[in-house]
C-alpha cells in the first residue's frame, strides 16, 4: 500500500498528514468530503465530521455559514437530521479554518477516522 502513496496504518498516515501543508490538508478534506458523499451519502459526511471536530449540529451550521455557503440551503431530512446539498460541503472547510484555532487539528482527525474509505477509494 505505501508504494502507491498510502500509509500503511493510520498512525502512519496521522504523521504523514501532520507534515503537510494547510493547504493541502484543506484540499484533502475538501476531496474526501466529495468522494464519500457520493459513495456513501451527505449524512456519513456530516456524522464523520461532527465527530471528528467535536461539533454540534448548531456549530456545525455556524460553521458552513463562516465558510460561506448560503444559510438558507441547510435543512433537515424527513427524520429531523442535518442535511446540505453534497456540491455546498466545500464550505465547511474555510469554514472550519475561520471559527475554530485547532482547525487543522480536526481537519487532520476528520482524515485519519476516515482512512479506511481513502484505502476503498
Amino acid at each position: 500500500m505505501t508504494a502507491t502513496g498510502l500509509s500503511a496504518t493510520p498512525k502512519e498516515y496521522r504523521q504523514r498528514l501532520e507534515g503537510q501543508p494547510d493547504e493541502q490538508i484543506d484540499a484533502w478534506t475538501a476531496e474526501l468530503m466529495r468522494d464519500v458523499s457520493i459513495r456513501r451519502g451527505v449524512r456519513h459526511v456530516l456524522r464523520d465530521l461532527m465527530h471528528a471536530a467535536r461539533l454540534t449540529e448548531p456549530q456545525l451550521e455556524r460553521v458552513f455559514a463562516a465558510g460561506n455557503g448560503a444559510p438558507a440551503i441547510v435543512g433537515r431530512t424527513a427524520e429531523g437530521e442535518l442535511m446540505m446539498p453534497a456540491a455546498s460541503l466545500h464550505h465547511l472547510v474555510p469554514g472550519l479554518r475561520r471559527t475554530l484555532p485547532n482547525a487543522r487539528d480536526r481537519m487532520i482527525e476528520y482524515l485519519v477516522e476516515n482512512f479506511e474509505e481513502l484505502v476503498y477509494l
